[in-house]
């Protein structure tokens, strides 16, 4: 493991600080990793989110198949998401950041959604955002650059406890 790779997590759990309080140690991985795969794909999709974007009106006559294709051709992955929101302008609306993240994480090709809906994070979305930690989350975590070639897939793999 390099020095970056221990900084990183460092970094991703000293964001679990945030919870103190509002949450039992126990639960800090059910917040934490869902949001770091959030922000994995949220860096994946940034060359090619506004490609994808701006194809959209073009596609309204599209069968969901056929929509499913097209936009993970544009996105140049076996994802896309066509929300307008990423965690930069999700940070930027902090009013209405429960809502603008639903949106987001529903702007999500199928396979990419199934695989956060395997967290079940919609269950804390409403917990963060009441407890006023949606925002300070998002926020800590677009300070992060999770795109591959910043962070091997490799080392996105290890588990690092905090």
């Amino acid at each position: 493991m390099t020095n970056n790779f221990r900084e990183r997590a460092n970094f991703i759990w000293s964001i679990a600080d945030l919870l103190r309080g509002d949450y039992k140690q126990s639960e800090y991985g059910r917040v934490i990793v869902p949001l770091t795969v959030l922000r994995r794909l949220d860096c994946v999709l940034e060359p090619t989110k506004e490609s994808v974007l701006a194809y959209l009106p073009q596609t309204k006559r599209l069968s969901p198949e056929a929509l499913e294709v097209i936009l993970k051709r544009k996105a140049k992955l076996k994802f896309y998401n066509k929300s307008k929101y990423d965690f930069q302008k999700l940070i930027a609306d902090p009013n209405d950041i429960a809502a603008n993240l639903r949106n987001y994480i529903n702007g999500f090709s199928k396979h990419a959604r199934n695989i956060l809906e395997h967290f079940n994070f919609n269950d804390h979305i409403k917990r963060l955002d009441d407890a006023n930690l949606l925002y300070m989350l998002l926020k800590r975590f677009a300070e992060i650059d999770l795109h591959p070639d910043q962070v091997p897939n490799i080392e996105m793999g290890s588990r690092v406890s905090n």
